[in-house]
């Protein structure tokens, strides 16, 4: 489970943010994930709830995730399908199989609230 890595190395960020901004505690962190960045989301969640719960800066605090679209492009007909949700099994328009994804690939640590 490659997330917990991703939740240590979130940890190593907010502690440094923390020092730099002289913040004791980290209210909210809220995230991106891509629908398409390969993390499953509710791991990520499980990896910072479990990892927290040692942590005096982090503990308690919400983990806010948000899910940004991506967008499928048919090669047959250049049709666009922009989803926050799985992926299209086929055009909605020709009905064609093959859709190209774009966007929707970052894990982006988008904004902190700490005191």
């Amino acid at each position: 489970m490659h997330e917990i890595s991703l939740v240590q190395g979130l940890f190593h960020q907010l502690e440094k943010l923390a020092r730099e901004n002289n913040g004791d505690k980290i209210i909210s962190v809220t995230m991106e994930i891509g629908p398409l960045s390969g993390i499953v989301i509710d791991s990520f969640r499980f990896g910072f709830d479990v990892l927290s719960a040692d942590n005096d800066l982090i503990r308690g605090a919400e983990l806010i995730i948000e899910v940004p679209p991506a967008t499928y492009t048919c090669v047959q007909c250049g049709h666009k399908e922009t989803t926050s949700d799985s992926r299209p099994d086929k055009c909605i328009k020709c009905g064609d199989l093959f859709l190209i994804p774009t966007g929707g690939e970052d894990l982006i640590l988008n904004r902190i609230e700490m005191e």
